[in-house]
């Protein structure tokens, strides 16, 4: 079987990924066509099934011998199957949000439901909510009468569903509400899934608020579309061991402790090990202020360096699939727990006191060790997803990479 996905400008595609490992019983592929080449390539019909995404949503559907109900009520198809040349669309993008919306595990029946956009993403999630009996639906946009300017009117809204790019890669941290609005929210849906967590999701878990990225509805989907491929029925399991694999393969490994506890150095064992590259953050803020750290502090002061800190951290925890050794005061601004969990689980390193090596650290030199401990030890413990004793670099970068591989948590 030939199959695949069409689109204008791809890129880097998890599709073929996914695909591999739903089955083998076709190989899947990437079909780049521009807009002057569609006509050519959906007449021409050499495929036996593709998937569709944007700018070829509703351009396709003129192409096609017939839709399903579902795609007809959103009004645009991303799956396509060929049967002896008789094209069928459907839309399997409605499987993949009812897929996430049912880990939610939510009884929307008559419950207002704040939908963030108004584009095709938003169609699909709208399908699913009238279908599951939603009460009130209120689509969220910039200039439509419901809007980012009046949205506290609906401050009883039981979900949020953001269905814009609004904090996807490179716009990390970026959200369009403030969840304190909301006094009856039980739970937030965000159909991005690059980062791991936007800024509304790590907002919602900081609340105790349910929420679900958008990485199951793309497995999902791809799990549906396989099965109209194919014919073959598809196991929840599957869908569940493959966005945990993705999620997984993508998570950044971060590491935190005290200045001298061997973040560094197990960083770069962990990367080793894993095959991931490793970035080091005091050492990129050297090659950026160009001098060592201890001297900047005393030309500049605390203040300035830790916001040249953030400013790195933003950038590299971008990144995803790496492994980060931070500073020991990376957890000294409350700001950098979300730059770094938004791709991450963040390990705390645990050496005793008197094994720190403090020699050329400049907070370490200014005051004890026992001081300096005493006043971040709560935030590392705020911060961290699991601790590991240090003992040495081999053994403990072993451990930090059991630890990583069996956590569940985001």
């Amino acid at each position: 079987m030939k199959c695949g996905l069409l689109g204008e400008k791809l890129g880097h595609s998890f599709s073929p990924q996914i695909h591999s490992m739903l089955t083998d019983i076709y190989d899947y592929s990437l079909f780049e066509v521009s807009r002057d080449d569609l006509e050519t390539f959906m007449t021409k019909r050499d495929f036996d099934g593709i998937n569709v995404t944007i700018p070829y949503k509703k351009e396709v559907m003129r192409f096609l011998d017939g839709i399903s109900e579902k795609a007809a009520a959103i009004g645009c198809v991303n799956t396509i199957k060929n049967t002896d040349g008789y094209l069928y669309g459907d839309n399997t993008d409605y499987d993949g949000f009812s897929y996430i919306l049912d880990s939610l595990d939510l009884d929307l029946q008559g419950k207002k439901v704040l939908v963030l956009g108004s584009g095709g993403g938003s169609l699909t999630v709208r399908t699913v909510l009238a279908e599951r009996k939603a009460g009130q639906v209120v689509v969220i946009s910039r200039n439509g009468p419901d809007n980012y300017e009046n949205i506290n009117k609906h401050c009883d809204a039981a979900l949020i569903v953001n269905a814009t790019p609004v904090g996807m890669y490179p716009d990390n941290l970026h959200s369009l509400v403030d969840l304190d609005v909301f006094r009856d929210i039980e739970a937030v849906a965000d159909i991005v899934y690059n980062p791991i967590l936007t800024r509304i999701l790590l907002d919602a878990k900081e609340r105790g608020i349910k929420y679900v990225n958008g990485l199951g509805m793309l497995v999902s989907q791809a799990r549906r579309a396989s099965e109209i491929f194919t014919g073959e029925t598809i196991s929840d399991d599957v869908v569940e061991t493959i966005t945990e694999r993705l999620k997984k393969e993508r998570l950044n490994v971060i590491l935190i402790g005290m200045p001298g506890c061997g973040k560094t150095s197990v960083g770069k064992a962990v990367s080793e090990k894993l095959g991931r590259k490793h970035f080091d953050i005091d050492g990129l803020i050297t090659e950026r202020i160009g001098m060592p750290i201890h001297e900047f502090f005393a030309q500049n002061g605390e203040g300035e360096f830790r916001r040249v800190e953030t400013e790195i951290m933003s950038d590299i925890c971008r990144n995803t699939g790496v492994v980060i050794s931070t500073g020991g005061g990376a957890v000294t601004r409350n700001e950098n727990y979300d730059i770094l969990k938004q791709n991450g689980v963040i390990v705390l390193l645990d050496r005793p006191l008197d094994q720190l090596e403090v020699d050329g650290r400049p907070l370490s030199l200014s005051r004890s060790v026992e001081v300096l401990y005493n006043e971040r030890k709560d935030m590392y413990n705020m911060f961290s997803d699991f601790s590991v004793k240090c003992t040495t670099i081999d053994s403990t970068a072993e451990e930090v990479i059991e630890r990583f591989l069996s956590y569940r948590g985001e």
